[in-house]
């Protein structure tokens, strides 16, 4: 396993966030434990796993691209507008 781990402050300064909103707002509703994120040991130190956030940073963007104007339906699909 040759992962790159990130600490907050070093994930802040990647992916141009604050640390405050990576922890308060990012953490736990985008970024997910054990997808983007462990603690090790159990402790409560946050390791941030740089390939997966990378990996999913785009995802959205892909998806559904800027401007792109829809309501989204609860199949997961959208209706455009």
């Amino acid at each position: 396993m040759s992962s790159e781990f990130l600490t907050t402050d070093e994930l802040s300064a990647r992916i141009k966030y604050d640390v405050r909103t990576i922890r308060e707002r990012l953490k736990d509703s985008v970024l997910l434990e054990g997808v983007h994120y462990f603690r090790p040991f159990g402790g409560r130190k946050i390791l941030y796993i740089w390939e997966s956030i990378q990996r999913d940073m785009m995802v959205e963007s892909r998806i559904r691209p800027v401007g792109m104007v829809g309501i989204p339906m609860a199949n997961g699909g959208v209706l455009h507008a």
